[in-house]
């Protein structure tokens, strides 16, 4: 907490209008007028944008752009809309990890990776993106680069250096194939800054996901965003977990808070009530016109940790409707959708079996349709807050409404092994629902009682 608001207190110094305020016995009540605490402005196309994180490496069995393009027809039936691609460039070569080695050990900004193609490759497998309607941002990986990046022998004092004097990885971390840099070089962060301008400008990439954004200094970050935008609307997503970044740089941030709470109740060592603190630091403590992503896989923690079935077992469905229907911006890592059983390698080749039948398939595409359907799901600013619903079986079940103009959407969710028989005790607006998926238009009031099956879910709109 002290580093937050450490970090906090520097963003709002940096602030110029807080920065030129008179002293306190000149000041009048305009002084202490509100201000916003974001200010940037997110791209139109954010508002209820559904992100699908691609491997490219496995998202086909050729691993290739060309491959992957191939399959944004299927992409768009499912309904995402921004396409973020892992790294594209180049692997190091030195202190390699496994065969192929990580895509986050980058050898040059600014080039492709020939195991996924050409420049030309990706540059048509974007246009073709963008023809059908979808935006595609690339991970970005400013933090480090690989051991032999051309920058290290022309710029080895762009790199930080340990007690030796020697070039090092991030400490802590077992990431043996990448070095650190040194963000206090004017020359580095111009450096970087002209490479993110080179994709978004000569190839027509529509933002980033910056990888340990937190890193990285913020101030290079709001610069950046600055940079972009110049060139045209971006979309930021920061893998960070605190909301300065979302005052001048980011888009959206990670929610590893969410995975974790829901990991826990799908595990029996949490119940439905532990949903409470995350959603209340979220109301109180985070921007509105900021987003925290929401994910049930992403690349570390399908490679590392667990797949989606080892997560959350028969609780997986729930998990995925709560996902796609509550604040935040939903993301759905390739694979989830065909019932990838495996963790993929990272280092070798490890393509995603499409070919199995797999229910999951339909139940985004239709929770994408319903949350696209309700204004009141949209994302950050545009969406409405999650309100509380009361129940006698608090443990059990969760229960929220999101209701914006006309719109509602009504949801409870039997976050526990067996079924349960729950009143709902408070008033609901009146109005007539419909239920997702039957089409069955259902009349709920106060004082009424359901029964849900176990980890099962009512979700009316």
């Amino acid at each position: 907490m002290r580093a937050l608001a450490a970090a906090l207190s520097l963003a709002l110094a940096a602030t110029p209008a807080l920065a030129q305020r008179p002293p306190i016995d000149q000041r009048t009540e305009a002084d202490y007028a509100p201000r916003p605490y974001v200010t940037l402005q997110n791209a139109p196309w954010a508002k209820d944008a559904v992100i699908y994180q691609i491997n490219t490496r496995q998202f086909t069995r050729e691993g290739t752009f060309r491959a992957a393009q191939a399959e944004l027809p299927r992409l768009k039936t499912l309904g995402v809309d921004i396409l973020w691609l892992m790294p594209v460039q180049p692997i190091g070569a030195k202190n390699r990890k496994g065969t192929l080695g990580s895509p986050y050990s980058v050898r040059d900004y600014t080039a492709v990776n020939p195991e996924f193609g050409t420049k030309a490759d990706l540059k048509a497998f974007v246009d073709a993106a963008h023809r059908q309607g979808f935006h595609v941002i690339l991970d970005w990986v400013a933090n480090h680069t690989a051991w032999d990046h051309a920058w290290v022998t022309q710029h080895p004092d762009w790199y930080k250096r340990d007690w030796h004097g020697d070039f090092h990885p991030t400490p802590w971390w077992d990431w043996t194939d990448i070095i650190d840099l040194d963000y206090s070089k004017p020359a580095l962060r111009k450096a970087m800054t002209e490479a993110m301008a080179y994709w978004v400008r000569d190839i027509g990439i529509d933002g980033y996901r910056a990888d340990v954004a937190g890193y990285v200094p913020l101030d290079f970050w709001e610069g950046v965003r600055v940079d972009l935008e110049a060139i045209r609307p971006v979309f930021m997503l920061a893998e960070w977990k605190t909301p300065d970044l979302l005052m001048r740089a980011f888009d959206a941030t990670y929610s590893w808070q969410w995975y974790e709470t829901m990991e826990g109740i799908a595990a029996g060592t949490s119940d439905a009530t532990a949903l409470y603190g995350y959603y209340s630091e979220n109301e109180k403590g985070w921007p509105k016109a900021g987003m925290r992503m929401l994910w049930i896989e992403n690349h570390d923690i399908n490679a590392w940790h667990k797949t989606q079935f080892e997560a959350f077992g028969p609780m997986l469905d729930s998990a995925i409707t709560l996902e796609m229907i509550g604040e935040g911006i939903p993301m759905i890592y390739n694979g989830q959708e065909a019932c990838n059983p495996k963790r993929l390698k990272f280092f070798e080749k490890d393509p995603i079996d499409w070919s199995r039948p797999c229910r999951l398939d339909a139940l985004y595409r239709d929770l994408i349709a319903f949350r696209k359907g309700h204004g009141a799901l949209a994302n950050g600013k545009w969406g409405a807050t999650m309100i509380k619903v009361e129940n006698d079986k608090p443990a059990q079940v969760f229960s929220f409404v999101r209701r914006q103009g006309d719109d509602q959407v009504f949801a409870a969710f039997n976050f526990s092994k067996t079924p349960v028989t729950v009143n709902f005790p408070t008033a609901l607006q009146a109005g007539r629902y419909v239920e997702f998926r039957t089409g069955r238009k259902v009349t709920l009031r106060a004082g009424e009682t359901v029964t849900l099956p176990a980890w099962g879910t009512l979700l009316l709109g």
